[in-house]
């Protein structure tokens, strides 16, 4: 089974060797490495692993923070397929998508971006009301709530303790960020529950891939 560990480490040579030497002498295979973060001798990274059936989850923990000055942020479970080129395959399904590419950013972004759900929000026409205009599966529903930060002029990260979220969704600690899409009148939300928090490295990311998105969407068929 797959796994995602997102690690704070020292940003030093060799930290990430000592890191991948422990996990493989354990007997847990590295199948993608992904840096998010570089500054102040600190590094960020998310790495996905193979973990053989025989080993607890929590064995992953022990193995890396073996590594002096290692520390795991978070673990969760990993499902679907990894490539190293993500946002450019979703990018060039976007050019071929002659409709529906609500639809399609809200399915990929997740994968993209190792959250658990993304939706899509817009404006009503001539209205100050937003709907969903498309969701991934396991996102929550966002029908009848108040949402104080839409429209959106600028990316934001929407914490889990902030107070228009429901009761619900703040005991399942949800995190998300949004970013706006092909203007102020629609915005993508990223979510996943139980943490971690999505750093702004995270947060620039989406924001790229959206802006991007919606100029891709914006130009004229081949």
């Amino acid at each position: 089974m797959s796994f995602l560990l997102r690690l704070v480490l020292p940003d030093r040579p060799g930290i990430l060797g000592a890191v991948a030497t422990a996990l493989g002498a354990a007997g847990i295979d590295i199948i993608s490495l992904d840096v998010l973060e570089r500054g102040d001798g600190i590094a960020v990274d998310d790495v996905v692993v193979d973990l053989p059936g025989d080993r607890l989850p929590d064995s992953l923990i022990t193995v890396a923070q073996a590594v002096p000055g290692v520390q795991v942020e978070s673990l969760r479970p990993f499902a679907g397929p990894l490539d190293t080129h993500r946002e450019l395959e979703l990018l060039d399904a976007l050019a071929h998508e002659a409709g529906g590419a609500a639809t399609l950013l809200a399915a990929e972004l997740p994968r993209v971006l190792h959250s658990g759900w993304a939706v899509v929000l817009e404006c009503e026409e001539a209205a100050d009301t937003w709907h969903v205009a498309a969701a991934s599966d396991a996102a929550p529903a966002f029908e009848g709530l108040t949402l104080p930060w839409l429209p959106l002029t600028t990316p934001q990260l929407l914490p889990s303790e902030e107070e228009w979220l429901p009761e619900r969704w703040q005991e399942m600690a949800i995190e998300m960020m949004a970013a706006p899409y092909g203007g102020t009148a629609r915005a993508v939300v990223i979510g996943r529950s139980g943490g971690p928090a999505f750093r702004r490295s995270e947060l620039l990311r989406l924001a790229h891939l959206t802006g991007i998105a919606a100029t891709v969407q914006a130009l004229p068929p081949a």
